[in-house]
Protein backbone atom coordinates (compact mmCIF):
# COMPACT_ATOMS: atom_id res chain seq x y z
CA UNK A 1 0.00 0.00 0.00
CA UNK A 2 1.68 3.31 -0.39
CA UNK A 3 0.70 2.98 3.20
CA UNK A 4 -0.41 4.30 3.01
CA UNK A 5 -0.21 3.63 -0.63
CA UNK A 6 -0.28 -0.12 0.05
CA UNK A 7 0.83 -1.47 3.04
CA UNK A 8 -1.94 -4.42 2.79
CA UNK A 9 -2.35 -6.77 5.77
CA UNK A 10 -1.19 -8.99 2.98
CA UNK A 11 2.18 -7.61 3.05
CA UNK A 12 4.16 -8.92 5.65
CA UNK A 13 3.07 -12.04 4.65
CA UNK A 14 5.77 -12.05 2.31
CA UNK A 15 8.51 -10.55 4.53
CA UNK A 16 9.22 -14.04 5.77
CA UNK A 17 12.66 -16.03 5.08
CA UNK A 18 12.19 -17.51 1.92
CA UNK A 19 11.78 -14.17 0.54
CA UNK A 20 14.75 -12.53 2.38
CA UNK A 21 17.83 -15.19 2.08
CA UNK A 22 19.64 -12.27 3.97
CA UNK A 23 17.72 -13.27 7.67
CA UNK A 24 18.26 -9.72 8.91
CA UNK A 25 19.29 -9.87 12.77
CA UNK A 26 17.28 -7.77 15.81
CA UNK A 27 18.29 -4.06 16.04
CA UNK A 28 17.45 -0.87 17.40
CA UNK A 29 14.28 1.21 16.15
CA UNK A 30 15.90 4.15 14.01
CA UNK A 31 14.41 7.53 14.72
CA UNK A 32 15.23 10.36 12.71
CA UNK A 33 14.62 13.99 14.70
CA UNK A 34 12.48 16.03 12.53
CA UNK A 35 14.78 18.62 14.64
CA UNK A 36 13.42 22.79 14.34
CA UNK A 37 13.90 23.96 10.67
CA UNK A 38 15.60 26.90 10.71
CA UNK A 39 13.28 29.18 8.50
CA UNK A 40 9.82 28.08 6.79
CA UNK A 41 10.52 27.88 2.87
CA UNK A 42 9.01 29.85 0.03
CA UNK A 43 5.86 29.64 -0.94
CA UNK A 44 4.93 26.05 -2.77
CA UNK A 45 5.66 25.84 -6.03
CA UNK A 46 2.88 22.76 -6.65
CA UNK A 47 -0.49 23.88 -6.70
CA UNK A 48 -2.74 21.31 -4.84
CA UNK A 49 -4.87 23.37 -3.53
CA UNK A 50 -5.78 23.21 0.39
CA UNK A 51 -6.48 19.89 2.26
CA UNK A 52 -10.25 18.21 2.87
CA UNK A 53 -11.96 20.03 5.58
CA UNK A 54 -13.07 16.24 6.11
CA UNK A 55 -9.97 15.15 7.96
CA UNK A 56 -10.78 17.61 10.76
CA UNK A 57 -13.59 14.97 11.93
CA UNK A 58 -10.91 12.54 13.14
CA UNK A 59 -8.58 13.72 16.04
CA UNK A 60 -4.97 13.79 14.51
CA UNK A 61 -3.03 12.87 17.29
CA UNK A 62 -5.82 9.65 17.57
CA UNK A 63 -4.68 8.79 14.31
CA UNK A 64 -0.79 8.73 14.55
CA UNK A 65 -1.27 7.25 17.80
CA UNK A 66 -2.74 4.58 15.94
CA UNK A 67 -0.69 4.34 13.31
CA UNK A 68 2.67 4.28 15.71
CA UNK A 69 1.07 1.13 17.40
CA UNK A 70 0.68 -0.54 13.65
CA UNK A 71 4.30 0.06 12.47
CA UNK A 72 5.65 -1.17 15.60
CA UNK A 73 3.44 -4.07 15.24
CA UNK A 74 4.57 -4.59 11.47
CA UNK A 75 8.18 -4.17 12.37
CA UNK A 76 8.51 -6.52 15.02
CA UNK A 77 6.57 -9.10 12.96
CA UNK A 78 9.73 -8.55 10.94
CA UNK A 79 12.34 -8.74 13.19
CA UNK A 80 10.85 -12.02 14.34
CA UNK A 81 11.00 -13.04 10.70
CA UNK A 82 14.44 -11.84 10.35
CA UNK A 83 13.18 -9.52 7.83
CA UNK A 84 14.00 -6.26 9.13
CA UNK A 85 16.85 -4.46 7.85
CA UNK A 86 19.79 -4.41 10.28
CA UNK A 87 22.13 -1.26 11.55
CA UNK A 88 24.51 -0.61 8.71
CA UNK A 89 22.36 -2.13 6.00
CA UNK A 90 23.80 -0.07 2.79
CA UNK A 91 20.13 0.52 1.67
CA UNK A 92 19.20 1.31 4.72
CA UNK A 93 21.83 3.48 5.81
CA UNK A 94 21.04 5.23 2.02
CA UNK A 95 17.28 5.73 2.65
CA UNK A 96 17.80 7.26 6.11
CA UNK A 97 20.60 9.48 4.40
CA UNK A 98 17.80 11.00 1.89
CA UNK A 99 15.25 11.14 4.76
CA UNK A 100 17.52 13.14 6.92
CA UNK A 101 17.23 15.77 3.94
CA UNK A 102 13.75 15.39 2.92
CA UNK A 103 12.10 15.84 6.81
CA UNK A 104 13.39 19.28 7.32
CA UNK A 105 11.22 20.23 4.50
CA UNK A 106 8.26 18.64 5.38
CA UNK A 107 6.97 21.53 7.76
CA UNK A 108 6.01 23.76 4.99
CA UNK A 109 3.27 21.40 4.46
CA UNK A 110 2.01 20.40 7.87
CA UNK A 111 3.00 22.14 11.01
CA UNK A 112 2.71 18.80 13.33
CA UNK A 113 5.61 17.52 11.28
CA UNK A 114 7.71 19.15 13.35
CA UNK A 115 6.98 17.12 16.20
CA UNK A 116 5.96 13.49 14.76
CA UNK A 117 9.22 11.13 15.71
CA UNK A 118 10.14 9.89 12.41
CA UNK A 119 11.01 6.65 11.46
CA UNK A 120 12.91 4.62 8.22
CA UNK A 121 13.25 0.75 8.65
CA UNK A 122 13.97 -1.53 5.45
CA UNK A 123 11.78 -4.69 4.79
CA UNK A 124 13.07 -7.73 3.40
CA UNK A 125 10.51 -8.51 0.62
CA UNK A 126 10.16 -9.32 -3.31
CA UNK A 127 6.78 -6.36 -2.72
CA UNK A 128 7.39 -3.35 -4.93
CA UNK A 129 6.17 -1.23 -1.88
CA UNK A 130 6.98 1.71 0.15
CA UNK A 131 5.02 3.45 2.70
CA UNK A 132 4.89 6.50 5.35
CA UNK A 133 1.84 5.91 7.84
CA UNK A 134 0.67 9.09 9.48
CA UNK A 135 2.94 10.54 12.27
CA UNK A 136 6.02 9.48 9.85
CA UNK A 137 6.47 6.35 10.35
CA UNK A 138 8.55 5.02 7.00
CA UNK A 139 9.23 1.78 5.49
CA UNK A 140 10.69 0.50 1.97
CA UNK A 141 10.58 -2.97 0.78
CA UNK A 142 13.47 -4.28 -0.81
CA UNK A 143 11.85 -5.56 -3.71
CA UNK A 144 11.09 -1.87 -4.92
CA UNK A 145 15.24 -0.98 -4.83
CA UNK A 146 16.18 -3.98 -6.53
CA UNK A 147 13.57 -4.94 -8.82
CA UNK A 148 13.51 -1.25 -10.26
CA UNK A 149 17.05 -0.52 -9.63
CA UNK A 150 16.25 2.64 -8.53
CA UNK A 151 18.92 5.98 -8.11
CA UNK A 152 19.54 7.78 -4.97
CA UNK A 153 17.30 10.51 -6.74
CA UNK A 154 14.67 8.18 -7.79
CA UNK A 155 14.43 6.49 -4.43
CA UNK A 156 13.68 10.25 -3.05
CA UNK A 157 10.69 10.79 -5.14
CA UNK A 158 9.14 7.33 -3.70
CA UNK A 159 10.02 8.84 -0.11
CA UNK A 160 8.83 12.32 -0.92
CA UNK A 161 5.56 11.15 -2.26
CA UNK A 162 4.92 8.78 0.41
CA UNK A 163 5.64 11.28 3.03
CA UNK A 164 3.35 13.95 1.21
CA UNK A 165 0.53 11.07 1.90
CA UNK A 166 0.98 11.69 5.63
CA UNK A 167 1.72 15.59 5.20
CA UNK A 168 -1.50 16.05 3.50
CA UNK A 169 -3.50 13.85 5.66
CA UNK A 170 -5.02 11.69 3.03
CA UNK A 171 -5.53 8.60 5.57
CA UNK A 172 -7.23 11.22 8.18
CA UNK A 173 -9.80 12.19 5.37
CA UNK A 174 -10.55 9.15 4.33
CA UNK A 175 -11.50 7.38 7.36
CA UNK A 176 -13.14 10.55 8.41
CA UNK A 177 -15.36 10.15 4.58
CA UNK A 178 -15.81 6.72 4.91
CA UNK A 179 -17.03 6.63 8.89
CA UNK A 180 -19.07 9.79 8.19
CA UNK A 181 -20.90 8.21 5.22
CA UNK A 182 -21.57 5.21 7.20
CA UNK A 183 -22.91 7.12 10.00
CA UNK A 184 -24.98 9.31 7.80
CA UNK A 185 -23.24 12.62 8.98
CA UNK A 186 -21.97 15.65 7.40
CA UNK A 187 -18.87 18.42 8.15
CA UNK A 188 -21.50 20.18 9.27
CA UNK A 189 -23.53 18.04 11.66
CA UNK A 190 -20.12 17.05 13.99
CA UNK A 191 -19.45 20.51 14.14
CA UNK A 192 -22.99 21.16 15.87
CA UNK A 193 -22.74 18.41 18.19
CA UNK A 194 -24.80 15.80 15.85
CA UNK A 195 -22.11 13.47 15.84
CA UNK A 196 -18.82 12.12 16.98
CA UNK A 197 -15.82 10.10 15.59
CA UNK A 198 -13.51 11.20 17.84
CA UNK A 199 -12.50 7.65 18.41
CA UNK A 200 -12.84 6.28 15.01
CA UNK A 201 -8.90 6.53 15.27
CA UNK A 202 -8.61 4.80 18.38
CA UNK A 203 -10.46 2.15 17.09
CA UNK A 204 -9.09 1.71 14.01
CA UNK A 205 -8.39 -2.05 14.22
CA UNK A 206 -6.06 -3.17 10.54
CA UNK A 207 -7.73 -0.33 8.38
CA UNK A 208 -4.74 1.72 8.64
CA UNK A 209 -2.83 -0.74 6.68
CA UNK A 210 -5.84 -1.41 3.92
CA UNK A 211 -7.13 2.13 3.03
CA UNK A 212 -6.56 3.20 -0.66
CA UNK A 213 -6.57 6.66 -1.71
CA UNK A 214 -7.97 8.49 -4.09
CA UNK A 215 -6.79 9.60 -7.78
CA UNK A 216 -6.67 13.09 -6.22
CA UNK A 217 -4.49 12.30 -3.24
CA UNK A 218 -2.12 10.18 -5.73
CA UNK A 219 -2.05 13.39 -7.78
CA UNK A 220 -1.47 15.85 -4.95
CA UNK A 221 1.56 13.27 -3.18
CA UNK A 222 3.24 13.09 -6.85
CA UNK A 223 3.48 17.40 -6.83
CA UNK A 224 4.22 17.34 -3.41
CA UNK A 225 6.29 14.62 -2.94
CA UNK A 226 8.19 16.10 -6.50
CA UNK A 227 8.65 19.66 -4.26
CA UNK A 228 9.73 18.20 -1.58
CA UNK A 229 12.64 15.78 -3.19
CA UNK A 230 13.67 19.15 -5.02
CA UNK A 231 13.83 21.45 -2.42
CA UNK A 232 16.28 18.66 -0.39
CA UNK A 233 18.51 18.37 -3.63
CA UNK A 234 16.96 15.60 -5.95
CA UNK A 235 16.78 16.00 -9.55
CA UNK A 236 13.00 16.44 -10.49
CA UNK A 237 13.46 14.69 -13.86
CA UNK A 238 13.84 11.62 -11.74
CA UNK A 239 10.58 11.56 -11.10
CA UNK A 240 9.69 11.11 -14.47
CA UNK A 241 11.93 8.07 -14.89
CA UNK A 242 11.00 6.42 -11.97
CA UNK A 243 7.21 6.48 -13.40
CA UNK A 244 8.71 5.53 -16.91
CA UNK A 245 10.81 2.08 -14.68
CA UNK A 246 6.72 1.88 -12.86
CA UNK A 247 5.33 1.57 -16.13
CA UNK A 248 8.02 -0.93 -17.51
CA UNK A 249 7.50 -3.32 -14.09
CA UNK A 250 3.59 -3.18 -13.98
CA UNK A 251 2.68 -6.61 -13.19
CA UNK A 252 5.69 -7.94 -11.27
CA UNK A 253 6.43 -7.70 -7.98
CA UNK A 254 3.34 -9.09 -6.41
CA UNK A 255 0.49 -6.91 -4.93
CA UNK A 256 2.18 -3.57 -3.99
CA UNK A 257 3.02 -0.26 -4.98
CA UNK A 258 1.90 -0.58 -8.28
CA UNK A 259 -1.82 -2.09 -6.77
CA UNK A 260 -2.69 1.70 -5.57
CA UNK A 261 -0.45 3.51 -7.92
CA UNK A 262 -1.39 3.04 -11.43
CA UNK A 263 0.99 3.54 -13.60
CA UNK A 264 0.30 5.56 -16.74
CA UNK A 265 1.10 8.36 -19.44
CA UNK A 266 -0.95 10.56 -18.00
CA UNK A 267 0.64 10.02 -14.68
CA UNK A 268 4.06 10.61 -16.31
CA UNK A 269 3.12 13.90 -18.76
CA UNK A 270 1.83 16.01 -15.34
CA UNK A 271 4.97 15.52 -13.70
CA UNK A 272 6.75 16.55 -16.99
CA UNK A 273 4.68 19.84 -16.58
CA UNK A 274 5.58 20.64 -13.02
CA UNK A 275 9.16 19.52 -13.10
CA UNK A 276 10.25 22.87 -14.59
CA UNK A 277 7.87 24.45 -11.79
CA UNK A 278 10.68 23.44 -8.83
CA UNK A 279 13.73 23.06 -11.19
CA UNK A 280 14.95 26.68 -9.64
CA UNK A 281 14.64 25.06 -6.07
CA UNK A 282 16.20 22.10 -7.13
CA UNK A 283 19.32 24.22 -8.08
CA UNK A 284 19.01 26.54 -5.19
CA UNK A 285 19.68 24.04 -3.26
CA UNK A 286 22.56 21.90 -4.79
CA UNK A 287 24.34 25.61 -4.46
CA UNK A 288 24.12 24.90 -0.50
Amino acid sequence: MCLLCDAKSAALDSTNASSNPLRWSSRRAFVLAAGATAVLPALAQVDVGGGSSLRKLVPADQLEKAATQQYGQMMDEARSKGALAPEGHPQLVRLRAIASRLIPQATKWNSRAGNWKWEVNLLGSKQINAFCMPGGKIAFYTGILDQLKLSEDESAMIMGHEMAHALREHARARLAKSQATSLGLSLGAQLLGLGDLGNVAANLGTQLLTLKFSRDDETEADLVGLELAARAGYEPGASVTLWKKMVASSGSGGPGFLSTHPAGPDRIVQLEANVPKVRGLYEQARKK
